[in-house]
């Protein structure tokens, strides 16, 4: 298979944000994705993994991984802050640790992922692209690739903020498709109409009626994750997983596809249990279903 197929620490209910349930530890979740025959992994949020990126790396290794990238939350939409710095600091540790895709994700200044902001200024705006493309830019010149990654609760979130993106900035995106189901705009669409701009992939797929839900404010963002009624293994939910991995086979894309279904883990659970059951359904259908698709295309072009 030429599609690279990986995973992330978020699978396992590691998580950036405060409070979200209990933190496996990474010898426990690294032994578990390498038992899914997982080469490559996401760093995770800080604090899995060891504060050093040699450090990172050698971890890694010890599980027969290596690192593709991590997320980062920046606030780039205010003018009198330059997310620079920090950037410039995810890449220093990247030349360290092996990792080459920069996964961005705009700060809203919230907490957490329920919280609502306020729509941006046209100044704001203009903040927000230049400092996406410079964030590109400084990325490239070390030989990584910056993404953008539209998220629930960012400033990226809706179809008309990824139009304004699309519009207004270079920036490759990481096509997450769960998040951007729940923004309001169509993976199957977004995967057909912009390939060229998808860079890496987070692949998840959404329960219909979960996010419904969601949307009516019957039940919040972070306790339908917790309730385990908003993200399925990929291919039992309501995404369409075969006609977005389609139009990327056909375009030839050729980045990462990231496995992630975003888990809140309520207690330690037992051996073999847990989180890895649902990353084991997700990554057996998404291997037969890359093999199918690409064995068709060969196919085809012979």
């Amino acid at each position: 298979m030429s599609l690279r197929i990986a995973t992330a620490p978020i699978s396992w209910g590691v998580s950036e944000v405060d409070g979200w349930g209990v933190q496996l530890p990474p010898e426990r979740v690294l032994a578990e994705m390498r038992s899914l025959g997982f080469e490559a992994t996401e760093l995770g949020a800080q604090g899995f993994l060891p504060p050093a990126p040699e450090d990172k790396a050698a971890r890694l290794a010890e599980f027969g991984m290596t690192a593709i990238g991590s997320f980062v939350p920046v606030i780039a939409h205010q003018p009198g802050i330059d997310p620079l710095p920090r950037i410039e600091q995810e890449l220093r540790d990247y030349a360290a640790s092996g990792a080459t895709v920069l996964v961005v994700c705009a700060d809203s200044e919230q907490t957490g992922y329920d919280a609502q902001r306020e729509p941006l200024t046209d100044e704001q705006w203009s903040t927000l692209f230049t400092n996406l493309d410079r964030i590109t830019a400084a990325a490239a010149a070390v030989g990584v690739t910056a993404t953008l990654h539209p998220h629930v609760g960012t400033v990226v979130e809706t179809k008309d903020d990824v139009d304004a993106v699309l519009r207004g900035s270079t920036i490759p995106f990481c096509f997450d498709t769960g998040h951007l189901f729940l923004g309001g705009t169509d993976p199957v669409q977004f995967a057909a109409e912009h390939s060229d701009r998808i860079a890496y992939m987070h692949l998840k797929d959404v329960s219909l009626d979960g996010m419904r839900r969601v949307a009516d404010g019957e039940i919040s963002y972070f306790d339908a994750i917790k309730a385990d009624v908003l993200y399925r293994p990929v291919g039992q939910g309501d995404v369409d997983i075969r006609a977005i991995l389609q139009s990327l086979v056909d375009a030839g894309f050729d980045g990462w596809i990231v496995l992630e279904q975003d888990k809140v883990v309520l207690e330690e659970p037992a051996d073999g249990t847990g989180p890895i059951e649902d990353a084991r359904a997700s990554v057996e259908f998404v291997r037969a279903l890359v093999a199918e698709l690409e064995s068709s295309r060969s196919g085809a072009a012979r």
